[in-house]
C-alpha cells in the first residue's frame, strides 16, 4: 500500500510539474513574443532612464523634424508573405549613402528619427527606418527579437539599392532589439552594399536575455522553462529562442561593427556587448557611455557618440562624402 501511495504522489507530482511547464511556456510567450501590449515593463526598474534622456524621448526637436519630413512609405512582402513597412527619405543632396535604422522592442520606425535626423541633417545621408514585423505598421502577430528580421533587413537593403542604385553604401544602425537585429544579419551572406554596422545596445541571443531578465524579474530558473518556451516559440514563430543569437553571427561577421553600450545598463547587461565585440570576425570598436541605462547613450553624450560615429565611418568608408557640420 504504501508503495503505491507512493506511486500516486510521484505521479501528480509529474503531472503537476508537466502542467506548470505547459502553462509557463504559454505565459511568457503572450507576455513576451506575441504582439500586444506588455504592460509589466512600465514598472520595470531597469528601465528607468535619467530625467534628461526621458525629455529628450519625449520633447525633443527630432520629433518636430521627423513630422516635418515627407516621408515616402514603401512595403515589402516578407519571405513568409508579411507585409512589412518603413519610411524612406532621400539626402537634400544626391548621396550614396543610405543608413537603415532599426528600432527597438515594442517600438516603431520613427523613433530612430532621433538617429535620422542627425545622419540626414549632418552626415548628409539618405535613410530609411523599417517598422520591424509585429511593430508599428508592418504584419506580423509576434515579435521576432531580430531573428526573422535579420532576413528582412536583408531583403529591404536589395529593394532600396534597386531603387537607390547599386553603388550605394548602406550602414545598419540599431537600437536594443534593433542592434541584435544587425548583429544577426551581420553572419548571413549580406549584399554587397553593405559596408558597416553600428550596434547600440545588443543582446547576444534571445534564450540568454530571457533567461537572465527571467531570473532578474521572476526569481525563477531558465532550464526547462524557456526550453519549454523555445519549442512552443518555434511553433508559432517559427524560431527558437537559442537559434536567435547574435553572438554566433558575429563569429562569421564580415563588415566592420561598432558596437555602443551604456555603462549603466541593467538591462541588457553590458558584459553582453563587451563580448560580442571580443568574438567578432570582422574589425570591431566598443565605445561605451559611462552613467548610461538602456539606450540612453546617444542622449547622455550626444557630442562623443557623434564624434565615434563619425571617425568609424570615416575609417570604414574612406570615399565618404559625409557633409559634417564643422562647427559641432
Amino acid at each position: 500500500m504504501k508503495r503505491i501511495g507512493w506511486k500516486k504522489v510521484i505521479v501528480i507530482l509529474v503531472a503537476f510539474f508537466i502542467v506548470f511547464q505547459i502553462a509557463g511556456s504559454f505565459f511568457f510567450y503572450n507576455l513576451a513574443i506575441k504582439r500586444g501590449p506588455k504592460d509589466f515593463l512600465a514598472s520595470n526598474a531597469d528601465l528607468k532612464v535619467s530625467a534628461e534622456t526621458m525629455d529628450v524621448f519625449l520633447n525633443g526637436d527630432w520629433l518636430d523634424w521627423v513630422d516635418k519630413q515627407k516621408f515616402e512609405e514603401m512595403h515589402l512582402t516578407s519571405r513568409d508573405g508579411l507585409d512589412l513597412m518603413g519610411y524612406y527619405l532621400p539626402a537634400k543632396q544626391p548621396s550614396e549613402k543610405l543608413v537603415i535604422l532599426t528600432h527597438g522592442y515594442l517600438g516603431h520606425a520613427k523613433q530612430m528619427g532621433l538617429y535620422g535626423q542627425y545622419y540626414y541633417e549632418e552626415l548628409g545621408y539618405n535613410i530609411f527606418m523599417p517598422n520591424a514585423r509585429g511593430h508599428g505598421k508592418s504584419g506580423g502577430d509576434y515579435y521576432g527579437f531580430g531573428w526573422p528580421d535579420r532576413l528582412d533587413l536583408i531583403d529591404w537593403t536589395k529593394l532600396l539599392t534597386g531603387k537607390t542604385g547599386t553603388n550605394t553604401q548602406v550602414i545598419y544602425h540599431g537600437l536594443s532589439m534593433g542592434a541584435a537585429t544587425v548583429l544577426m544579419a551581420s553572419g548571413e551572406n549580406l549584399p554587397k552594399q553593405v559596408k558597416a554596422i553600428v550596434a547600440d545596445s545588443p543582446y547576444q541571443s534571445v534564450y540568454q536575455l530571457f533567461a537572465y531578465q527571467l531570473n532578474r524579474m521572476f526569481h525563477l530558473p531558465a532550464f526547462p522553462l524557456l526550453d519549454n518556451m523555445s519549442l512552443l516559440t518555434n511553433t508559432k514563430a517559427g524560431y527558437s529562442l537559442k537559434e536567435a543569437d547574435a553572438l554566433s553571427a558575429v563569429q562569421r561577421a564580415t563588415v566592420p561593427i561598432l558596437y555602443i553600450h551604456g555603462n549603466a545598463d541593467t538591462f541588457v547587461p553590458t558584459e553582453m556587448t563587451k563580448e560580442l565585440y571580443e568574438k567578432t570576425k570582422s574589425e570591431a570598436d566598443l565605445f561605451l557611455v559611462d552613467d548610461a541605462n538602456h539606450g540612453e547613450a546617444f542622449v547622455m553624450d550626444q557630442a562623443a557618440y557623434k564624434s565615434k560615429v563619425d571617425d568609424f565611418l570615416k575609417t570604414h568608408l574612406p570615399t565618404s562624402n559625409l557633409s559634417i557640420d564643422p562647427t559641432r
